[in-house]
C-alpha cells in the first residue's frame, strides 16, 4: 500500500459558531517529495487547508472536521500541536504573526533551542539556512527595523531549522521582490531534491513554473480542478484570467513597465506633491535613502517600486506625515508643508492590514471617518466584500482584510492615498476590480500612489513607475 506524505480524505470542515461548512469533502493525495501548489480566489479555503495540514486546526482554529486528513500519519484533530513542530515547517500569510523574538539570528535559533538541540547544531543550522537563502546581511538585526519582505526571508528561513520533510508555505512570496523570489525557488528546489514535500498556497504563479508538479484548484470550499505541471503550463494568461488565476508568464509586462520607468520625468512645478533632495529614516540612525527627488500627479497612478529594504514604506510613512524628513523638503502646490499637514491630507493603507482594522463589523470598519458615506455598497460591490457586512474585520482572509481597508480609503475622500502592498494577498479578479477602482480614483482630484512588487498590477495599472533601486 503506498505511503503519502498528506493524505486528505472527504475532508470537510466548519468554524467554531459558524451556520455553513467552509471546507467541504476535500480529497487530495500528496507523494513524498511532491510539489503542490493549491490556487483559487482569496477566500476559497486555500489557507484553512493549510492550516489542517500542520496542525493548527482544530487544534487551535477551532471547528467541527470530518473526514480524515493525515501530515506524515499525524491525524488532524487526535494529533497534538507538539508532533507536527519537527517535522512540518510552515510560512504563514502575515509573517509577523509568527515571530517569536525581536533579533533575527534569535528567531532562526528559537525551533531547535526549544526542541533542545545542543549549542553547536543550533548555529551550525543557522548558517546553512542563512546560506541557502542568501540572507546572512539579515542575521543579528531587529526584526521590527525590517521590511516585510526581509521579515518574510526570515519566516522561511526559521521554517527550516529543524529540517522539516513538510513544508507548508502560504503566499510566501507576496511581499517580495523578484530577487528574493529566485532565492525562495532556488532553496525550494533544493529541498524538492531532498525529498521534502512541499504545499504552496499562492497567487501569484510566474514564479513556481518549473518547480511545481501538480497545480489545484479551490473554489468556495471545494477542490474543483487538478492539472499536472506540463498541462497546466500550456494555459495561456487569458484562460488562466478566465478561472480567476494570475498569468504565468510575465515577459510584456516586465517590458511595459521598463517603457512607463523610461517615461517618468524628474519632478516638474506641475506636480501637486513634490520632494526635493528628500532623506528618509529614523531620527538618530542614518538616512536609509538621501536625495530623493519626485514628483506625484493628480490623474495619475504611480507606481513606487524597488528591492526590498531599499527604504519604500519609510517613503510612504514620510510622505504622509508619520515619519518627519531627516533633511530636505516636501512641497505641496509649491509650498513646503508638515507633517502635521500631510497626516491630515493622507490615508496609508499599510501593508498589514491587522494594524488598522478597529471596528466590531466591516460595515462600521468602512464608514469609519468616511467622507462620501452613500458610496459604501457601490465600493463594497466592486471589492467582492457584499454579504461581508455583518462580519468581523478579524474574522476575514488576509486578502478580504486588504479589500476592507482599501475600501475605507477610497471612502475617506483624502487628497493623497498610498497603497502600500495592495495586491499581496489578492486573486487576478479581485486584482482587476482593485485597477477598475483606482481608474475611478484617478477621475477624483486624489493623489494616488502604490508601493509593489506586483509586476502585474503596475503594468497594468499604473501610468508612471518612480523605481526606488
Amino acid at each position: 500500500m503506498k505511503r503519502y506524505a498528506i493524505n486528505s480524505e472527504n475532508t470537510s470542515f466548519r468554524f467554531l459558531h459558524a451556520d455553513d461548512t467552509f471546507l467541504k469533502s476535500i480529497d487530495l493525495k500528496v507523494s513524498p517529495g511532491e510539489c503542490i501548489l493549491i490556487s483559487g480566489k482569496s477566500g476559497s479555503g486555500k489557507t484553512t487547508f493549510s492550516r489542517l495540514l500542520n496542525g493548527i486546526s482544530p487544534n487551535y482554529i477551532e471547528g467541527d472536521l470530518t473526514g480524515q486528513i493525515e501530515t506524515l500519519g499525524l491525524v488532524a484533530g487526535e494529533a497534538d500541536i507538539e508532533d507536527y513542530v519537527p517535522v512540518v515547517g510552515s510560512v504563514f500569510q502575515n509573517p509577523k504573526t509568527q515571530h517569536f523574538t525581536t533579533n533575527t539570528t534569535y528567531e532562526l535559533a528559537f525551533a531547535p533551542e526549544n526542541m533542545g538541540k545542543p549549542s553547536d547544531q543550533i548555529y551550525q543550522r543557522i548558517h546553512e539556512v542563512s546560506e541557502e537563502l542568501d540572507i546572512k546581511n539579515l542575521l543579528n538585526r531587529d526584526i521590527f527595523k525590517l521590511s516585510g519582505g526581509q521579515k518574510q526571508q526570515i519566516a522561511m528561513a526559521a521554517a527550516n531549522t529543524l529540517r522539516p520533510k513538510v513544508l507548508i508555505l502560504d503566499e510566501v512570496t507576496s511581499n517580495l521582490d523578484q530577487s528574493a523570489v529566485e532565492k525562495i525557488k532556488k532553496m525550494i528546489k533544493r529541498k524538492k531534491e531532498q525529498g521534502v514535500t512541499i504545499i504552496l498556497t499562492e497567487h501569484r504563479l510566474a514564479w513556481t513554473k518549473g518547480l511545481v508538479d501538480r497545480y489545484v484548484l479551490f473554489e468556495n470550499g471545494k477542490l474543483v480542478q487538478e492539472w499536472k505541471s506540463n498541462e497546466f503550463n500550456q494555459l495561456t494568461n487569458d484562460e488562466l484570467g478566465q478561472k480567476g488565476l494570475r498569468a504565468m508568464d510575465l515577459s510584456k509586462k516586465r517590458k511595459i513597465l521598463v517603457e512607463k520607468e523610461q517615461n517618468t520625468v524628474n519632478a516638474k512645478d506641475s506636480y501637486l506633491l513634490q520632494t526635493k533632495n528628500l532623506s528618509i529614516g529614523y531620527k538618530g540612525n542614518p538616512p536609509i535613502l538621501s536625495n530623493i527627488t519626485m514628483g506625484l500627479s493628480q490623474h495619475k497612478i504611480t507606481g513606487i517600486i524597488g528591492p526590498n529594504g531599499i527604504g519604500k514604506t519609510t517613503l510612504a510613512n514620510t510622505l504622509t506625515g508619520l515619519l518627519k524628513p531627516l533633511a530636505g523638503k516636501i512641497l505641496w502646490h509649491g509650498q513646503t508643508v508638515s507633517p502635521k499637514e500631510l497626516v491630515k491630507k493622507s490615508f496609508l493603507v499599510m501593508q498589514d492590514a491587522n494594524y488598522q482594522l478597529f471596528s466590531e463589523s466591516v460595515s462600521e470598519e468602512v464608514l469609519l471617518n468616511a467622507k462620501y458615506p452613500e458610496q459604501k455598497d457601490q465600493i463594497l460591490e466592486k471589492l467582492n466584500l457584499s454579504g461581508l457586512e455583518e462580519r468581523h474585520p478579524m474574522s476575514l482572509s488576509g486578502g478580504q482584510k486588504q479589500r476592507v481597508a482599501i475600501a475605507s480609503a477610497i471612502l475617506s475622500g483624502k487628497e493623497l492615498i498610498i497603497f502600500d502592498e495592495p495586491t499581496s494577498g489578492l486573486d487576478y479578479v479581485n486584482m482587476q476590480h482593485f485597477g477598475e477602482l483606482l481608474n475611478m480614483l484617478k477621475e477624483t482630484d486624489a493623489i494616488i500612489a502604490i508601493i509593489t512588487h506586483d509586476v502585474e498590477l503596475s503594468a497594468d495599472w499604473c501610468d508612471e513607475i518612480v523605481n526606488l533601486g
